[in-house]
């Protein structure tokens, strides 16, 4: 096993490995401080050019990405009281306050430090939990598989967004799209319209950039003129901004609020903005002084920060152990991998080892690089505030079609590219939440295959689906939190109407 990981590690301290990731990390925080663009914007413009790397490089540069777009929405949220991303909205609690306060460089850095510790503590976590559960893993069969993804789908359709009912319509959006083609095991064609470019389906990377970019850059660009006309306050920065006794006093909060983000990222669908507030929330709660929260509480900010990059390594524990995403950013990482002949599940540790572990390194690489990227760099980053998104958003919607046809090297993916790009237009319009199709989608052919399987080792009989011990666990846990949520916004609608 040493061997394995030594080999992993190794891996990713080559040079191009290195640049790759140190390029990814830039480009992330970039994306991350622009309000409007995301991780998962970031990572679906620069899919396409993966494709013809080394699955090494490529992962180096994915996890750099995603890193540095995690970490950067904390400067718009602190200078001008705009989160960068949705998880910097309890950023702007405390951070925009003591930059009004004429702390704002003390912010930023504390923020950086924080962000950094977060994430490493995480990333710890994530080495010493992920091996262990993909061992338990590897005793699934067909049957626990399909169980473990019928749960993810309902979990995610039931805990995105504010509607249960379009949440759930999401999810079954994305199986249904991922019905289009040949069926598995017996490739019966479904769905073609007489059209051979689909007798494989829809194009992954295609419809992940249309339906996501796409919608993503249409949403930014019609933000309100007031907030795109803001500007942020000065500053100015010593060092950190932060003292080495400060930062020791914070690590009780840090730890805690680490915790709550690691386990919150575990569970599907809450991510970085339910982390951050919740970690906000008890940060509040164990506070002697709960009344500096809201005015420039250095205890906030931390708690937040921390919570929203401990979610990367809990996010990352299902994704490799299980093969299941929980959330958008790292539904387009499956698909990422899955492009590079990476299958994420208990398998991987057997199978790819080497990488599994090369993913580790990645994420501990990027998170010290985006430490020194933050601190050598903020400044630059301060300016991106003031860029025009009418400059922007041309150049990556280009970008994102150039990549859609690169894959496949198929004008026919530039259409359904555009096409998708409608889809989730209409979707967003509709109120739709994005998760639950997209995961739909990538996990359908997972959940189609492992239930024929099943089948077949049944005889078609359904009743040892309920009778395997792990089956039943997810599928209980499935059925307890939908009915949870459903019974939490039966109370809420009635409290409305009282």
């Amino acid at each position: 096993m040493s061997d394995v990981i030594w080999s992993g590690f190794a891996s990713v301290l080559s040079v191009q490995a290195l640049a790759f990731n140190l390029f990814g990390v830039v480009v992330g925080i970039i994306f991350g401080v622009i309000p409007g663009l995301s991780a998962a914007t970031a990572i679906a413009l620069f899919l396409p050019i993966t494709f013809g790397m080394e699955p090494v490089v490529a992962i180096a540069l994915m996890m750099g990405l995603y890193i540095g777009a995690s970490s950067g929405g904390f400067i718009a949220a602190i200078l001008l009281n705009i989160p960068g991303k949705p998880s910097a909205v309890a950023t702007t609690f405390d951070g925009y306050p003591m930059a009004r306060n004429g702390e704002a460089g003390r912010a930023l850095g504390a923020s950086v430090v924080f962000s950094f510790i977060g994430g490493l503590i995480s990333m710890f976590a994530m080495l010493f939990i992920a091996p262990p559960l993909s061992e338990l893993a590897m005793k699934f069969g067909p049957i626990e598989y399909f169980a473990a993804t019928f749960a993810a789908l309902m979990l995610l359709g039931s805990l995105t967004g504010d509607s249960l009912i379009k949440g759930l319509l999401a999810g079954l959006i994305g199986l249904m799209l991922a019905l289009v083609g040949s069926a598995p095991i017996d490739y019966t064609p479904r769905f073609d319209f007489g059209f051979y470019q689909l007798s494989e389906g829809f194009p992954q990377l295609a419809v992940l950039i249309g339906m996501f970019a796409i919608a993503e850059v249409v949403k930014a660009a019609r933000r309100d003129p007031a907030v795109e006309a803001a500007r942020p306050l000065d500053f100015r920065m010593r060092g950190f901004g932060i003292s080495l006794k400060e930062t020791i006093q914070q690590m009780p909060n840090a730890i805690r609020s680490s915790v709550i983000g690691i386990f919150i990222g575990i569970l599907p669908a809450l991510g970085g903005t339910a982390a951050s507030l919740v970690a906000y929330t008890a940060a509040k709660n164990a506070s002697k002084e709960k009344e500096k929260f809201g005015k420039g509480s250095m205890h906030g900010l931390v708690a937040s920060e921390t919570a929203n990059n401990a979610v990367i390594g809990g996010d990352m524990i299902p994704l490799l152990t299980l093969g299941i995403p929980g959330d958008v950013v790292t539904a387009l990482l499956l698909g990422a991998l899955t492009l590079h002949g990476l299958t994420p599940g208990p398998l991987l540790l057997k199978t790819h080892g080497d990488l599994l572990y090369a993913i580790f390194a990645a994420l501990m690489i990027a998170n010290v690089m985006m430490l020194v990227v933050q601190f050598f760099g903020i400044r630059i980053f301060v300016r991106l505030l003031s860029v025009k998104k009418y400059y922007l958003f041309p150049i990556i919607v280009a970008m994102c079609a150039v990549g859609a046809f690169s894959a496949n090297n198929v004008g026919f993916d530039v259409v359904i590219f555009g096409g998708f790009g409608v889809v989730g237009w209409l979707l967003l319009k509709g109120g739709f939440p994005f998760a639950p199709v997209i995961v739909g989608f990538i996990l359908g052919p997972l959940l189609e295959i492992n239930l024929r399987r099943g089948l077949m080792t049944t005889g078609g009989d359904f009743l040892p689906f309920f009778q395997s011990p792990i089956a039943l666990v997810f599928f209980a846990t499935a059925a307890l939190l939908v009915g949870g949520v459903v019974r939490q916004r039966y109370r809420l609608r009635v409290q409305a109407k009282a």
